[in-house]
């Protein structure tokens, strides 16, 4: 069984889209939509933007769902997936794959929740770090005995975990994380603490945003972060998309369980090859690959 994949933050690059938009009228077509829907010209900062113009969370959340959702558009009959997932932001990329959001409503629901997420990282210092070599339980008690916010945030493969909270916890966890026998316990370079309670204000803006969209029906199920399992109930992927602002990322869990439900390809539809990678840290035995033109 085929199961596609779908990016998060990180993944974007100067040129992000290009072969798309010179290769199909269809792409043409929907990254004019975009700039139209986003009020600014996003195909422009996407092929020619400086890597600093591509992080800012307003340009980087269009920017990667833009790629894979127009990617697996223009595969046309190619693209027949049996589940999807995606991780983080790239479960929207997913929910428009599975038919479940329509792309215009898909591309609304990223920018405002990037620029939720923007407003709320500015409340509070915060930021994420990255932990290597722990077990999930070690990162848990560290957190769970840190004073201030920080808990596990992302669960991206046995023995990577990125945990997230105000800079001040997430320091003095590191710390603390090395001293438990980590390879890494590093602070990355991001705006905020995603995944962790400090995105309350955002899931409660995103919230309003997601229940004023229809979701309809999916051709496939859709492996959510917050659940893990298989999902066919709009209203259930409504909740679990709510939730997973201020929920952790449980791609470990995710990818597990789709394999336990018969997946054996993995091909990843968007900007970079993560995924790809997260994925056979999890379990070697499965194929991975790269969706292309």
């Amino acid at each position: 069984m085929k199961a596609y994949i779908f990016p998060g933050q990180g993944a974007q690059f100067t040129g992000m889209g290009q072969d798309l938009y010179e290769a199909s009228p269809m792409a043409k077509d929907l990254f004019k939509e975009a700039n139209e829907v986003l009020g600014f010209d996003i195909t422009k900062i996407m092929f020619e933007g400086s890597a600093e113009e591509l992080k800012e969370t307003k340009v980087t959340q269009p920017a990667i769902f833009l790629h894979s959702t127009i990617l697996a558009k223009v595969l046309g009959d190619s693209f027949q997936p049996d589940m999807v997932a995606g991780h983080s932001l790239g479960e929207i990329s997913a929910l428009v794959a599975n038919r479940t959001l329509a792309f215009g409503d898909g591309l609304q629901l990223v920018s405002k929740r990037a620029q939720a997420m923007q407003k709320a990282c500015e409340l509070e210092p915060s930021t994420m770090a990255a932990v290597l070599g722990l077990e999930d339980s070690t990162v848990e008690s560290i957190c769970a005995d840190t004073p201030g916010t920080v808990v596990a945030a992302n669960y991206n493969c046995p023995g990577q975990l990125v945990i997230s909270g105000d800079v001040a916890a997430v320091g003095k966890a590191c710390e603390a994380m090395s001293e438990a026998g980590a390879r890494r316990a590093l602070v990355l370079p991001v705006g905020g603490a995603f995944h962790s309670p400090l995105m309350e204000p955002a899931r409660e803006e995103l919230a309003a945003a997601i229940e004023a969209v229809t979701f309809t029906e999916p051709a496939c199920p859709i492996y959510q972060n917050v659940s893990t399992f298989a999902v066919t109930d709009p209203s259930e992927i409504k909740k679990n998309l709510i939730f997973q602002l201020t929920a952790p990322v449980k791609w470990t869990h995710s990818i597990q369980n789709m394999i336990k439900d018969g997946a054996s390809q993995f091909i990843e539809v968007g900007p970079g090859n993560v995924l790809q990678g997260l994925v056979r840290k999890i379990d070697r035995s499965v194929q991975t690959e790269k969706a292309t033109l």
